[in-house]
């Protein structure tokens, strides 16, 4: 199942289900059902998801520290990084920017899948 993010004001933005379900779940919304954000609340959809992006990288930064430190206990040699998933902050930043540039235009978002 695909989420489509629709604007007036942009390009249309196509999520796959795991992804669109967690932003419409960060931003308050129920996943599955058709919706709209209308332009009033498009200001608290983006602190939520901005809010959600921090804590997320905080949490990663924290593990790396810990990861860093536990490292250097055991040896001192240089250990290459295990690759990273993408990250929140990767996959919310189209979105982030949909809704700033519609609320710009006095335009809501809507999805559907």
């Amino acid at each position: 199942m695909l989420y489509k993010f629709k604007s007036r004001a942009t390009a249309d933005l196509i999520m796959l289900e795991p992804q669109g379900r967690r932003v419409l779940q960060l931003i308050g919304r129920e996943p599955g059902v058709p919706g709209i954000l209308t332009v009033e609340q498009i200001p608290a959809a983006i602190a939520a998801l901005e809010a959600a992006v921090a804590t997320e990288e905080a949490l990663i930064a924290a593990r790396r520290q810990a990861a860093q430190e536990q490292q250097g206990e055991a040896s001192k040699e240089q250990v290459e990084p295990a690759e990273e998933p993408i990250r929140l902050r990767q996959r919310v930043a189209p979105l982030i920017d949909m809704l700033r540039r519609s609320a710009a235009e006095g335009r809501e978002v809507t999805w559907g899948s």
